[in-house]
């Protein structure tokens, strides 16, 4: 029987001036740190990984932060003799960001307008820190050695991710589930993170291709399976409206829908492919004021249900004081039982050690939240920077860091682009703030004419989403851009788009 109580938090919300200083932290170790209260740290939490992390994340914070202060202190001196090579030096100093003089020209009837240099610089800040290219390396190992071999010998050969859009789990792959990005190969978004059956069974083609073909990653002989994850989201702390926008923020409508997507998967692919092609599912909630998961461990017949789940801030709680390898017992005994079978059964021995890593992997994100911000986030909702539509990006990632539209036309995602639009134009707009929108196409350079291509499609897609919120545009609440980059690369190249007169 899975656990289903919800672990409470010693420690009082405290808001980030209360609680952890980012800043002054700096110079002093995330993993020298105590809880509060002076609470003893989990045996079982990374907290080298976890010092990782927070520099990483203090690091990208820092550079969106130091927007408004710049363009600030440029507003005054808008109109002074010299002002355009002045502002270009001041942003390349402060915000590492090269503008052109161009950019700077303000006349005292027509003035600069700050809020769309500010979109401009939000969509240059995060495209000069994916070019920045974080060492995502520190989930490659295990215990038991190299990660993928692991996982490998748990019988498991690709891992394909999908999470829903929301910002809040911008960062689900390297700091909520920390997996590494070796062994994960497709990582998407989709509102709700309702992706397509028919998407997944061609990744699956993919990766089944390559293994025939290569032995990548394994030879297509050895008994491994593609592992199929969903991740859905819910709010603890305010369940019936910070809880996930595109299922009206109902837990069990979010749950039950992915957990059908996910057996939909499993059947395109069997009925496709026949019924040795078997794609392993598993269904992950992440509850996002906590960062805590649910994992829905499935039965020996690999059935899952939404009200049967092991959650990990229970499972925390319940080893906290225990020796490390007693706490891995715990761990695998109480998977077992969720599972419904003998601590020892084979059969289900790969996913159940799977589901334990996962869990075990989420004790360091459990502490650092607890750690950082008091049990929970005191900034519970969205604050997005922008919005990235086309293909999804992983080798960035942050709490609240974009609000991911992953599409090829904006027919298909329409809805959930104006999911995310809804969403951000109430955290910009208050603010006189638009909404930055950043197209993003990738292209396979071994393929003739691919980038090309790319910039083609990411052209008629940037237009095409102009089209759509054209009023925005004009009245300056919507700024899009639109680049392309190769796979694998961390460089972005840029894609021209026609001017369009925004409304004074």
């Amino acid at each position: 029987m899975a656990a289903r109580r919800r672990a409470t938090v010693a420690a009082p919300v405290r808001s980030r001036a209360q609680g952890w200083d980012w800043e002054a932290s700096e110079a002093a170790p995330f993993y020298t740190a105590g809880l509060p209260g002076g609470g003893a740290r989990h045996p079982l939490a990374d907290v080298a990984s976890s010092e990782v992390l927070r520099r990483r994340a203090v690091e990208i914070s820092a550079a969106f932060d130091a927007i408004a202060p710049a363009l600030e202190s440029l507003a005054p001196q808008q109109f002074e003799p010299d002002f355009p090579t002045r502002a270009m030096q001041s942003l390349r100093a402060r915000l590492q960001l090269d503008f052109r003089e161009a950019a700077f020209a303000a006349t005292w009837v027509r003035p600069l307008d700050l809020a769309a240099l500010h979109a401009k610089c939000v969509v240059a800040t995060f495209c000069r820190m994916l070019g920045r290219g974080f060492d995502r390396s520190l989930a490659d190992t295990t215990d038991e050695g190299d990660a993928g071999v692991v996982i490998r010998r748990w019988g498991f050969h690709a891992v394909d991710i999908t999470a829903c859009a929301d910002g809040r789990l911008s960062g689900v792959t390297d700091y909520i589930l920390r997996v590494p990005p070796a062994i994960v190969a497709f990582r998407d978004a989709h509102a709700g993170a309702m992706f397509g059956a028919a998407e997944t069974l061609r990744n699956w083609e993919q990766i089944e291709l390559s293994r025939w073909r290569r032995a990548r990653p394994n030879a297509a002989g050895e008994p491994t399976r593609y592992l199929k994850i969903g991740v859905y989201h819910f709010s603890s702390a305010d369940p019936h409206h910070a809880g996930c926008a595109a299922h009206g923020s109902n837990d069990a409508a979010a749950s039950g829908a992915l957990l059908e997507r996910l057996e939909q998967c499993a059947q395109a692919v069997r009925q496709v492919h026949g019924t040795d092609a078997a794609v392993a599912t598993l269904l992950v909630g992440v509850d996002t004021d906590t960062d805590a998961i649910r994992v829905h461990v499935p039965d020996p017949a690999g059935r899952m249900d939404t009200r049967r789940f092991i959650d990990s801030s229970v499972l925390y709680d319940e080893t906290l004081h225990i020796a490390r390898e007693s706490g891995k017992d715990s761990i695998r005994d109480a998977v077992a039982r969720c599972t419904g079978v003998a601590a020892d059964d084979r059969a289900t021995e790969g996913m159940r050690w799977l589901c334990g890593y996962l869990l075990k992997n989420n004790f360091g994100q459990i502490e650092a939240v607890r750690i950082v911000h008091g049990g929970r986030y005191v900034e519970a909702g969205h604050t997005e920077k922008l919005i990235v539509v086309g293909d999804a990006f992983d080798d960035l990632q942050l709490r609240n860091l974009a609000f991911q539209a992953h599409m090829s036309t904006v027919e298909e995602g329409a809805a959930e682009l104006d999911t995310g639009i809804r969403i951000l134009r109430h955290h910009h707009a208050p603010r006189g703030l638009p909404v930055p929108v950043l197209v993003h196409k990738e292209f396979d350079p071994r393929i003739p004419d691919a980038a090309a291509v790319a910039e083609s499609e990411a052209r008629r897609l940037a237009l095409a989403v102009r089209a759509r919120y054209e009023d925005l545009v004009v009245r300056g609440q919507l700024h899009i851009a639109a680049v392309i980059r190769e796979a694998g690369s961390s460089t972005l190249s840029p894609v021209a788009l026609p001017e369009m007169e925004v409304a004074p």
